[in-house]
């Protein structure tokens, strides 16, 4: 007999991925609060009991979903961090911070989300599996920019663009005049510009 795993079958996974995009719908359409797991259940065609399979709570969707936003720069501070030294990853930041700024762009609904559901998604932010995972990126980005064998000019630039990514791109309640295109552009050439001036 072959051994079993906990992770879940194809189907599994896919159904726990259609609640997900469903959920980040509803939530961004009507608000976290006033969606409940029945009007997922509903949007997905099956029964609230169901859902319970692949999540406990709705804190769990909307926690999975937060966490789908933080693997946006998760998978950019890995490649970061399996280059050898300061001076490449330095070289490296500007085509990366470019590539995040297109991730960024293509999930414009998980920002969408984390602006119409301030309150909720702070409440997360108290918890132990938010906590961990928040502290794991916030450490990578730290021995980031400490790193000595970076120019501080540098390090300046490379915290500058993530400031600019994060404020040009998830401002969207001040910004939402601009279509979205124009916007990644603007912001993609406010970045370009920082690295292109030193």
């Amino acid at each position: 007999m072959g051994a079993t795993t906990d992770r879940p079958s194809g189907s599994a996974a896919s159904t726990r991925e259609r609640i997900l995009d469903i959920a980040l719908e509803l939530f961004t359409e009507h608000g976290y609060d006033k969606t409940s797991l029945r009007d997922i259940a509903e949007r997905l065609g099956t029964t609230k009991a169901a859902l319970y399979y692949h999540f406990k709570s709705k804190s769990d969707i909307l926690l999975e979903l937060h966490l789908r936003l933080h693997a946006l720069g998760q998978g950019i501070l890995d490649e970061l961090e399996s280059l050898d030294n300061g001076q490449q990853r330095a070289a490296a930041w500007p085509a990366l911070i470019d590539r995040f700024i297109t991730e960024v762009s293509e999930n414009r609904a998980l920002m969408a989300l984390h602006q119409r559901n301030q309150s909720a998604v702070e409440d997360l932010h108290r918890s132990e599996r938010h906590r961990l995972s928040n502290d794991d990126m916030e450490r990578q980005f730290r021995l980031l920019l400490s790193s000595p064998d970076i120019p501080v000019a540098t390090r300046v630039r490379m915290a500058c663009s993530i400031g600019a990514v994060m404020g040009g791109m998830l401002s969207t309640s001040m910004l939402d005049d601009v279509p979205a295109d124009e916007l990644t552009d603007l912001v993609r050439e406010a970045v370009s510009d920082m690295f292109s001036s030193g």
